[in-house]
C-alpha cells in the first residue's frame, strides 16, 4: 500500500527509536554474539584495573604493538603502549598527519565499584575472623551481603618483592563473604533504616575463617590461624597489609542472559564493556590519517585524581614521548596537538529500566539495543561539573557513525534534578580537547551483576572502530 504524505514527512522528519536488532541479518547476528562470547571471555581474565591492564597488553603483544620504552623512533602506521604503574594503559598507532594537526583519542576506565581492604583489616570477634574493608567508588551498600566474593591484588613487601594474590576464581578455590541479619532478627533493628543504611560502611565485614589455631593457650587463636595460612601460602605477615592492594569483587562469572540470550550479565561492565571495545577498535585501526590513542585509565570511579587518574600528568608524558619520538616536539606543541584533537570519553549510561520508569525521562533515555548512546553533557542539576560537547563535534561524530551504518541514540543520565553522574569527559576538555561521552546503556549499573545488550557491545566496537578510521 502507498504511504501517505503524512507517513512519508513523518519517516523524513521524525527521529524514530527502533532496536538495532531489528535490522540484523543472520550472519550479523552470528557475528554480534561471537563478539559477546570473546568479551564474555576478557570480563572473566580481568575483574580489576591491574588485571585489565596484564591482560590488554597479551592481547596488544600479540598483534604486534610495542612498548614505547623500547622504541626511538616512531613512524607512520607504528604501533605501541606504554604502562603507567600496572594500573592504566596508553596505546597508540601513529598516524599519516603530523600529530600537531591533532589526534583521536577513546579513553575509558578499567576500574570499578568494589570491596578494598582496610589497611589494618584482620581481626577476631566471636570466635570468626573477619576483614574490615572500606567500599570503593558508589555503590548500594546492601547489594554487596551475602553475594560470593574473590579477593584479587597484590602484596608489596619492604624487600621489594610483590605477591600477586587471586583466590576465589577458580572452582576449587574457597569465597568470601559478607553477612546479612535474617529477617526473623532484623526487625527494630535493620528493618527501620532507610534502604540506603541497610547495611552500613563499617557492617561490610568479610568472613575469612572459624578454625583456631591448636595451641589454646593463646588468645586470638582464629586470627592466627588465618595468618599462618597466609604465611605458608604467601609468605606474608599481618604488617604487610599496610601495603597491600586487595579488592574484593564477585566471584560470579560473566553469562548470556535471557531465554534468548541477548543479555551480557557481569561485574564491573562499567566500565570494562569500553575498555575491551576501544581496545579491540585500535587493533583495526591500520595506518589511520590521524594518531590513534586508546586510554584505559584508572580512578575514575572516585573522580580521575591520583598517578593514575586521567587527572595525572602521566598521559602528557606519554603525549609528550610521541611527539618526541616522532620529530615533532617543540615548546607549545603539546597545547597545539590538543587543541586541534578529538575525544570520545567511553563510558556507559544507565539504560531505561522499565521496571523503575519513575528514575527516567523516557524521551531522552538510553535504551538496551539501540546502539550506543551520545551524551553531550554529563554532571548533574544545572549540568554541574559537565563537559558539554560543542555542537559542531556533536554532528562530525553522527556523521561518522551514520557514514559507517552506527546505531545511536542520544540520552541523558536520568532526570533533571534526580539523575547526572561524571566521566572523564572533563579531564580531556580541561586539556583543550572537544569530547563527547560515548558508550552503551547498563542496567543495575554499580551492581555486583550488571547487564547490557549484545547488540550495543558490537555496536561500540563499530563506533570506536569508524572514529579512529574516519
Amino acid at each position: 500500500m502507498e504511504k501517505t504524505e503524512g507517513e512519508v514527512l513523518k519517516e523524513k522528519l521524525f527521529n524514530e527509536k527502533k532496536s538495532g536488532w531489528n535490522d540484523l541479518s543472520e550472519e550479523d547476528t552470528r557475528q554480534v554474539f561471537r563478539f559477546a562470547d570473546e568479551y564474555m571471555f576478557y570480563l572473566n581474565q580481568a575483574k580489576t584495573e591491574k588485571e585489565i591492564v596484564h591482560f590488554s597488553k597479551e592481547i596488544l603483544l600479540k598483534n604486534d604493538f610495542k612498548d614505547l620504552n623500547e622504541v626511538s623512533t616512531l613512524n607512520p602506521g607504528d604501533k605501541v603502549f606504554w604502562v603507567n604503574r600496572n594500573r592504566s594503559l596508553y596505546i597508540a598507532v601513529i598516524g599519516k598527519e603530523k600529530m600537531s594537526d591533532g589526534v583521536k583519542i577513546v579513553a575509558a576506565h578499567g576500574d570499578s565499584p568494589r570491596i578494598d581492604l582496610k589497611q589494618n583489616p584482620l581481626y577476631e570477634e566471636g570466635e570468626i575472623g573477619l576483614l574490615k574493608t572500606h567500599y570503593y567508588g558508589g555503590i548500594k551498600k546492601y547489594q554487596w551481603a551475602t553475594v560470593p566474593l574473590s579477593m584479587h591484588g597484590i602484596v608489596a613487601k619492604t624487600n621489594g618483592e610483590r605477591v600477586n594474590v587471586t583466590i576465589g576464581e577458580s572452582e576449587k578455590d574457597p569465597v568470601f563473604y559478607i553477612t546479612d541479619l535474617p529477617p526473623h532478627l532484623s526487625r527494630g533493628i535493620q528493618d527501620e533504616r532507610k534502604l540506603a543504611e541497610g547495611i552500613t560502611g563499617e557492617e561490610l565485614n568479610i568472613v575469612a575463617g572459624t578454625i583456631p589455631y591448636y595451641d589454646k593457650k593463646i588468645s586470638e587463636r582464629v586470627k592466627l590461624n588465618i595468618l599462618k595460612i597466609l604465611n605458608e601460602k604467601y609468605g606474608i605477615k599481618e604488617v604487610d597489609f599496610t601495603s597491600s592492594e586487595l579488592e574484593f569483587v564477585p566471584s560470579y562469572k560473566a553469562r548470556s542472559v535471557g531465554f534468548d540470550e541477548s543479555l551480557v550479565g557481569a561485574y564491573g561492565q562499567d566500565d570494562k564493556v569500553c575498555c575491551y571495545t576501544s581496545l579491540r577498535a585500535i587493533l583495526d585501526a591500520q595506518n589511520p590519517v590521524k594518531t590513534s590513542i586508546c586510554v584505559l585509565t584508572d580512578k575514575e570511579e572516585i573522580g580521575f585524581c591520583g598517578v593514575t587518574g586521567m587527572e595525572s600528568h602521566s598521559f602528557e608524558r606519554f603525549m609528550i614521548e610521541l611527539l618526541e619520538k616522532s620529530g615533532e616536539n617543540m615548546p607549545g606543541m603539546l597545547e597545539k596537538v590538543y587543541s586541534n584533537s578529538n575525544a570520545i570519553s567511553a563510558d556507559v549510561d544507565a539504560g531505561y529500566d522499565p521496571t523503575f520508569t519513575v528514575a527516567f525521562d523516557s524521551i531522552n533515555a538510553s535504551r538496551l539495543g539501540h546502539g550506543v548512546c551520545i551524551c553531550k553533557y554529563t554532571g548533574a542539576r544545572g549540568k554541574s561539573s559537565a563537559s558539554e560537547a560543542p555542537a559542531e563535534f556533536v554532528a562530525n561524530i553522527r556523521r561518522i557513525f551514520d557514514d559507517n551504518n552506527v546505531a545511536y541514540c542520544s540520552s541523558e543520565l536520568g532526570k533533571v534534578d534526580k539523575g547526572g553522574g561524571g566521566t572523564i569527559a572533563v579531564t580531556l576538555a580541561n586539556r583543550g580537547i572537544d569530547t563527547l561521552d560515548i558508550g552503551i546503556p547498563v542496567l543495575s549499573m554499580h551492581s555486583p551483576y550488571e547487564l547490557t545488550s549484545k547488540f550495543d557491545v558490537y555496536d561500540a566496537f563499530r563506533a570506536y572502530r569508524a572514529f579512529f578510521n574516519d
